[in-house]
């Protein structure tokens, strides 16, 4: 149960941390310009994948299955991350 509790925390610790990132680079540089829905379009996003992979961890038992499922839902973020980012391809989500 402590080890669980670890890596949750550990999720959470990462994506302040990761959030951080554009917080401080706006204090140095205009061309970061986030507001407060980046914030939390971005934690939600990182937050979520996070504890969807941790759910898989604790529930998948086959360690191939695994990987697999934790590569596919970082595949996911990813592409979602692009499309909110430079709309790849061209959803209203990206603003087009």
């Amino acid at each position: 149960m402590i080890m669980e509790n670890k890596r949750g925390i550990g999720i959470v610790l990462t994506v302040v941390f990761l959030l951080l990132i554009p917080l401080i680079a706006m204090q140095f540089t205009k061309e970061v310009n986030w507001n407060l829905a980046d914030f939390v379009v971005a934690g939600v996003l990182l937050l979520g994948t996070g504890l969807i992979c941790e759910l898989v961890m604790r529930k998948v038992k086959n360690t191939n299955h695994r990987i697999i499922l934790c590569a596919a839902i970082l595949a996911a973020l990813l592409l979602i991350w692009i499309e909110l980012a430079v709309g790849l391809f061209g959803t209203p989500f990206a603003g087009s």
